[in-house]
């Protein structure tokens, strides 16, 4: 399971932006970041065509069955790496398939040299028994780029191994998102609301590599504002709107808000529905230190760092063949 590799993130030069504020939280723009991250990927790209004008990376995402979120994310995830010079192939299945049919398109993206992240969009709906984990572990780890396969989540956990390249994009891009501000980790109590497998889990592996004292939080937590105020730093996934109220939070704390959910109240000019996060924003922005906003705080993220792993694998791919 041990090797070389390292979930160093690739993109590491960037410039220095100006930090905004709200009530008395400075804001973690994940918007904004997420621009810089894409635009120093392109970049790369740009670069690697010079020495080798054949250059290209490939994701492939695989949709089994309908499903408008999932084919909203589909088409962000799309673009955005058209913007940055990744071509994509979306793979829509229909909801008849099967298991077997699943696993065969898996295995020839594996066997395809040229395609450097396989995708298997959730949830898959098929109207056949379908063994999630069984998908999610035939994909190649290396070409794993949502970090979901067993030999990465692994990795992740065990302390002896470097953190593996491919791990779930939400919880790397919290992580980027904090170190881009200058924020550490390091000697500090991590409060985690959620312990899925895709966000709350992984958050914790990657807090405790970061050297903090780790505290995860469910829905069977008793008294969950009394671990709320303990947090130095706070991530919050539950998908609960406005779970976590401004008199829960640590004065000064940084809180990190991974929900997003649309709700039927409107904006100030009663055009789109308004999209609110697990915390209460504006009572938690006069209370906390640092804040993420809902929208643009960590969905953003979660792309861009999808994107970075695509190209760290095509790089590898391409130096590779140079050797």
């Amino acid at each position: 399971l041990c090797n070389s590799s390292s979930s160093r993130l690739r993109v590491m030069t960037l410039h220095t932006m100006r930090t905004v504020t709200t009530g008395n939280a400075s804001i973690l723009n994940g918007k904004e970041v997420s621009k810089l991250i894409l635009a120093k990927i392109k970049k790369n790209i740009d670069h690697d065509r010079i020495l080798c004008p054949s250059f290209q990376p490939n994701l492939s995402i695989i949709q089994v069955g309908d499903n408008p979120a999932s084919s909203l994310y589909i088409r962000n995830k799309v673009r955005a790496a058209k913007r940055v010079g990744i071509a994509s192939q979306h793979l829509h299945l229909s909801s008849a398939t099967k298991e077997p049919e699943l696993l065969d398109i898996i295995r020839r993206l594996n066997e395809d040299p040229s395609v450097d992240g396989i995708i298997v969009q959730m949830p898959i709906n098929s109207s056949h028994p379908i063994d999630i984990s069984k998908i999610t572990n035939s994909i190649n780890p290396s070409k794993d780029v949502d970090g979901f396969q067993a030999e990465n989540v692994g990795q992740l956990a065990k302390r002896d191994c470097s953190e593996p390249s491919m791990v779930p994009c939400t919880p790397k891009g919290c992580m980027y998102l904090l170190e881009h501000y200058g924020i550490s980790l390091s000697g500090k109590h991590v409060v985690i609301i959620g312990r899925s497998d895709i966000v709350g889990g992984p958050l914790s592996r990657m807090a405790l590599r970061r050297n903090a004292t780790v505290t995860v939080c469910h829905s069977r937590t008793q008294n969950l504002e009394t671990f709320v105020r303990m947090a130095d730093i706070l991530f919050v996934a539950t998908g609960s709107p406005k779970l976590v109220k401004g008199d829960w939070i640590k004065p000064g704390s940084v809180v990190v808000d991974i929900g997003i959910t649309e709700t039927n109240e409107r904006n100030e000019n009663q055009v789109a529905p308004r999209f609110v996060g697990d915390v209460d924003f504006e009572e938690a922005k006069d209370v906390a230190g640092w804040i993420t906003p809902v929208p643009g705080g960590v969905g953003p993220m979660t792309v861009a760092m999808l994107l970075d792993s695509v190209y760290f694998n095509a790089k590898r791919r391409l130096d590779e063949s140079c050797e």
